[in-house]
């Protein structure tokens, strides 16, 4: 039997969630050790996607088998596995999927958000980036609204990084004020590597008006990294919603 883990994690005390080599602490590492211990046979856990170090999960899903019946007694069998696992690790739900579903080729949308905080909180430490500099929010949901336009985002991918293709499907890009935050909200079939973070970084250049909207395009339509803008720190990422379509539920 297949099911899809929901899961939420804060990432600070992790090299992201991917299982690495040369890193013992990784998301996905941790939860297949709880979950083997629970299930007490080995575990092959495929998450959505990856998240890098210190980035932040309100929702992941992966997927794994198992010959148990984990719905029958679901409440059961979560607060099994939440007892193993640190308190910065939360298995939410348990859902039953057809055989050949896969939580990361399967997806359909992935959203995430960016927190930026222009007023030192220490609540937010480690969960927002301090940028206590103004921003017009105008000028950046211009430049946001012009993504949609695009399809090819090399200019915003980690450098070195192989894909089969650069392409993306955006369908929302906005920031919103929340008193002393600057909330960014992003919405796409698919995200490359490091991507939302060189997005948000290229568009506080176009908030503090060091680059206008129609530079912003100009800088995707160049294709280059290095035309682009910092990456912003990855404390203030978040892996909010992924959408799957309702075929590959049982």
């Amino acid at each position: 039997m297949r099911y899809f883990i929901k899961i939420s994690f804060t990432g600070t005390d992790y090299h992201g969630w991917q299982s690495q080599a040369n890193a013992d602490k990784t998301l996905q590492q941790i939860c297949i050790k709880g979950m083997e211990k629970i299930l007490r046979h080995p575990v092959k856990l495929q998450g959505a996607g990856r998240t890098d170090a210190g980035v932040h999960a309100e929702e992941m899903y992966a997927h794994f088998d198992t010959d148990k019946d984990l719905i029958t007694a679901k409440s059961t069998w979560l607060y099994k596995f939440n007892s193993v696992v640190p308190f910065s690790i939360a298995f939410n739900d348990i859902i039953a999927v057809k055989p050949d579903a896969h939580a990361r080729f399967d997806a359909t949308s992935r959203t995430y958000k960016y927190i930026i905080t222009t007023r030192k909180d220490p609540f937010l430490l480690g969960f927002a980036f301090l940028f206590p500099h103004e921003l017009d929010i105008k000028k950046m949901n211009k430049a946001g609204s012009m993504l949609k336009e695009y399809k090819e985002f090399s200019s915003f991918k980690k450098t070195n990084t192989q894909n089969k293709t650069d392409h993306c499907t955006i369908k929302h890009a906005h920031w919103e004020k929340q008193d002393d935050k600057l909330i960014f909200t992003i919405t796409a079939d698919r995200f490359l590597r490091n991507m939302v973070r060189a997005i948000v970084g290229t568009m506080i250049s176009v908030g503090n008006g060091r680059c206008t909207a129609e530079e912003f395009c100009r800088i995707i339509e160049s294709k280059s990294r290095s035309r682009a803008g910092f990456s912003v720190p990855a404390n203030g990422l978040y892996l909010t919603h992924i959408e799957y379509p309702q075929k590959v539920f049982i």
